[in-house]
């Protein structure tokens, strides 16, 4: 039995420390952290929709609303509409943080400059009042440098970005310039030819795509990769089985974010992204799944949903110590904040706590899915922020959808009822424990 036990903590740990190290691999952290950076915007976006289409409607009409709704436009023009050009010298930067590199500036504009050299030379174009595109060139397109753009941000922001830094480090290719020369110039002369390397490169590409196979770098990359990619971990079974991965290594000391943040946020985000786009032009909302549409019906309280175990706690519960941590954790959970419940209950190494910990998510998201599926609530639309207290979340990122957080708050009975029998179990097993302590 002592065996048994020595083979699976061994098992525990091995699987611990390899997820450990993939989710801290430098260009997964510095994706991580460029998502990060530029969430804040996303989250104006999301309020620049819902004002546009819930708040102004109910109070204006006609032209007067036309001239309102200019606002959430900018505002999607802004975020929306530029995030691939936003990611690739976010991505860029943070790369270069993470790899202790000198001139973080330098490879940010990199990672710009370059992806604007893969953007397609001709585009068409719809003029206005038009029934026919016409291509154009000597532009920049929302479409390109948007939602759609922003896998190729990802890849052209992380590829550029670690060839010039390689390209840098290499004195053959550096210009020294005398002490008497100011900083900053010598800092651009010393990375010149490195960045001339680079974007020549990337342009004698973007060139051989054009003449050779009448294409471009952005469409192969939303073709090829983006798109086949967005689609295996959007489907349902492929979110389910990466957030629960996630959440059970989450019960070993390692944050959800580790996984979920490196494997699903990407294309989740564009998810959200093309249907906040949708919703504010009016056309038909593509996905049920997205990255507010799992927070909101996967996290009631935090991942895990683990406010549904601090109200069966105040509920069922004789424990002072779990009474005493559920008081203290309860308000922060309101807000989506549940380390306080998962390191202090606590639900890390606490076998009869992970199995609802693992499920719950699952079970609230395949829920709302099949909610949404049938008709019976209306498809995220609005980008809320994360701490958004639930059944509130619920109603706003549905655009004001009332069955929302009915839905929402039916999942939150059903996962009171599974918490129970699990925190009787984690009680008891506590008490055995402070009797042999004893």
């Amino acid at each position: 039995m002592l065996k048994q036990g020595s083979r699976r903590q061994r098992f525990i740990d091995q699987f611990t420390n390899i997820a450990f190290k993939i989710g801290n691999q430098v260009h997964l952290r510095s994706l991580r952290d460029a998502f990060a950076i530029i969430m804040p915007l996303f989250i104006l976006a999301g309020i620049g929709v819902l004002v546009n289409n819930v708040v102004f409607p109910w109070v204006l009409h006609g032209q007067m609303l036309t001239n309102f709704q200019y606002f959430g436009t900018y505002i999607t023009n802004g975020t929306l509409n530029v995030a691939g050009l936003l990611l690739a010298p976010t991505i860029g930067y943070c790369l270069a943080r993470n790899k202790n590199y000198v001139n973080k500036i330098s490879a940010a504009v990199m990672a710009l400059g370059t992806l604007i050299i893969m953007m397609p030379n001709t585009v068409p174009v719809t003029p206005l009042a038009a029934k026919k595109a016409v291509e154009v060139s000597g532009v920049l397109t929302f479409q390109n440098v948007g939602t759609t753009g922003m896998f190729a941000g990802i890849i052209i922001g992380l590829v550029a970005t670690e060839l010039f830094m390689t390209l840098s480090k290499l004195k053959k290719l550096q210009i020294n310039l005398s002490d008497a020369v100011p900083s900053a110039v010598a800092g651009s002369f010393n990375t010149m030819i490195p960045a001339l390397i680079t974007m020549s490169l990337f342009a004698a590409l973007a060139a051989i795509l054009t003449a050779g196979f009448h294409t471009d770098l952005i469409t192969l990359i939303t073709n090829v990769i983006q798109e086949p990619l967005r689609r295996v971990n959007t489907s349902l079974p492929g979110l389910l089985l990466i957030y629960g991965t996630g959440n059970l290594l989450f019960s070993f000391g390692i944050h959800q974010a580790v996984i979920n943040g490196t494997l699903l946020d990407p294309v989740l985000l564009i998810n959200m992204n093309k249907n906040m786009a949708a919703y504010a032009a009016g056309q038909h909302i593509p996905y049920i799944i997205n990255n507010v549409f799992r927070d909101t019906f996967g996290m009631l309280g935090g991942t895990g949903s683990t406010i549904c175990l601090l109200i069966a706690t105040l509920l069922f519960s004789k424990s002072r110590a779990s009474r005493d941590i559920t008081k203290l954790s309860f308000v922060p959970s309101l807000f989506n904040i549940n380390e306080p419940v998962i390191f202090g209950y606590p639900i890390v190494f606490n076998f009869a706590l992970i199995i609802p910990f693992v499920l719950m998510p699952g079970l609230g998201i395949s829920i709302a899915y099949f909610f949404t599926a049938i008709g019976w609530m209306n498809r995220v639309v609005v980008m809320v922020p994360w701490t958004t207290p639930p059944l509130l979340n619920s109603y706003l990122a549905t655009g004001g959808d009332w069955r929302a957080p009915v839905i929402q708050g039916f999942t939150l009975i059903l996962g009171v009822l599974i918490y129970w029998p699990f925190l009787k179990i984690s009680e008891r097993v506590a008490a055995k424990q402070a009797e042999l302590t004893q």
